[in-house]
């Protein structure tokens, strides 16, 4: 055994595993394979996971935009082959070479993220003239992920794409979630909010979906292209008031909601609409699909295991303690689940900034986590992003032990000051722990995995 200040080997052993249940995660949602394995091609029918078949009796057109869509495209592309007629996708600007040098037979364009541009009208422009004039007897298959709301967008008329831009900074700036954004933007857009599906009609449309979304929305995922948008104009104008906007907005914007209000704007398409009729959209990579997979792992490794939720939110530092508690409740008294155990959860936590510091939600958490196991044996906590990337850093988080506090003391670190400062990144920088994947082409949220050891873990 290490001196037992700096690490001990039930603690090294649970980090590692900790981290081999993460990355579980982040393999399982793997847009390429994803859709892989959610589609096949069996004669000339689509056949899906559910048991749904679709026949592909004419042209088969592919579309989407999101930041794993590209991956998604590759995806359909291997199942499909040249049943594939053409389709244009959106991906982020910088991806496009990549993503373009591993299709043959779908078009990519390159669009702006997080804010929507010229270029992400042109993206939705070109998707939606690709799917206009289909038959009945044609099939489109939409390839919709996180980013997909900025990457393709088509606004009602009159409105300006950096005017729209600007309200959705507002909006967020303001506090709203993404459910009240996503319910303004449907209504100032023509490809949002079920929008694509009405103008695929009579074409079949299989849409496939990778959820960043926590709780997993449809109608919130990309904004909603091929789904039905239960929200009204009422509904749209009630959160611009909420966030007392409505003095600032733009008079285009303002001449479509208030025309909305009166019935002279169409309405985005509601359930029921015919244009849904041969629609099937399908959620293929999520976050409680991720970590349903890791709690497989996780009990073939030998492992008593439990999700905790899929819909984790809060401030990160605050949700770490009450994380680290249960670690500890499990090593005292078997609750909720008793060792060696994994505790899993996803989702999305916040950070308030105050400090100057470097750092993202997942280190954030991590970091709190160490503070608050401060010398506790036997347990590990990793917490990263399934995109590879936390806050403005090159690392996807961090994995900590009840011995990461002493050995940060050992390098004259301070934990506390380092949370304060928001600096959670240059303080795995300098003590260790850091977690490094890359950009890994999907995003699910966020993933923590908590390993608690037995005695002896080799028992």
């Amino acid at each position: 055994m290490k001196h037992r200040s700096l690490v001990s080997e039930a603690s090294e052993h649970a980090r590692m595993v900790a981290v081999t249940l993460a990355l579980e995660g982040v393999a399982v949602a793997d847009p390429a394979k994803a859709v892989e394995n959610y589609v096949r091609l069996e004669g000339d029918e689509l056949v899906l996971r559910d048991g749904t078949r679709v026949g592909l009796r004419g042209r088969v057109i592919v579309v989407g935009a999101g930041k794993a869509t590209g991956g998604m495209a590759v995806g359909i592309e291997k199942v499909l082959g040249d049943r594939i007629s053409g389709g244009v996708i959106s991906v982020p600007e910088d991806l496009v070479e990549s993503v373009s040098k591993q299709l043959s037979r779908i078009q990519v364009v390159g669009a702006t993220h997080p804010r929507a541009s010229r270029k992400s009208v042109e993206a939705g422009e070109r998707i939606v003239s690709t799917v206009r004039g289909l038959r009945e007897e044609d099939t489109v298959i939409a390839l919709f992920s996180g980013g997909g709301s900025a990457l393709a967008e088509l606004p009602a008329e009159g409105v300006d794409i950096e005017e729209l831009g600007e309200l959705s900074v507002k909006l967020m700036k303001a506090g709203a979630d993404i459910v009240e954004l996503n319910t303004v933007r449907k209504h100032l857009s023509r490809f949002k909010g079920g929008w694509l599906a009405k103008h695929a009609y009579p074409a079949a449309v299989v849409a496939l979906l990778i959820s960043d979304v926590v709780g997993d929305r449809m109608d919130t995922i990309a904004s909603g292209p091929t789904v039905p948008d239960p929200t009204t104009y009422q509904d749209a104008v009630a959160v611009i008031r909420k966030y007392r906007l409505e003095d600032s907005l733009p008079q285009s914007i303002r001449r479509i909601l208030e025309d909305g209000l009166k019935g002279l704007a169409p309405e985005t398409p509601k359930p029921g609409d015919p244009a849904f009729s041969r629609v099937h959209n399908r959620i293929i990579a999520s976050n409680t699909l991720s970590l349903n997979a890791m709690a497989e792992k996780a009990k073939a490794m030998g492992y008593n295991t439990v999700i905790l939720t899929s819909l984790l939110e809060g401030e990160a530092r605050e949700v770490a303690k009450v994380l680290a508690a249960i670690a500890k409740e499990v090593l005292k008294t078997g609750n909720p689940v008793s060792p060696p155990a994994v505790i899993l959860a996803g989702g999305e936590t916040t950070v308030t900034v105050k400090g100057k510091g470097l750092g993202g939600r997942n280190q954030e958490l991590a970091l709190s986590a160490a503070i608050a196991l401060k010398g506790v044996d036997r347990v590990a906590l990793v917490s990263i992003g399934s995109d590879g990337r936390d806050g403005p850093t090159d690392v996807a988080g961090a994995v900590v032990d009840g011995y990461t506090y002493q050995r940060a003391l050992a390098k004259g670190v301070r934990p506390e000051e380092y949370l304060e400062n928001n600096d959670s990144y240059n303080f795995f920088r300098v003590v260790g722990g850091h977690v490094k994947t890359g950009y890994t082409g999907t995003n699910v949220n966020d993933f923590v995995v908590i390993v608690v050891e037995k005695e002896n873990p080799w028992e």
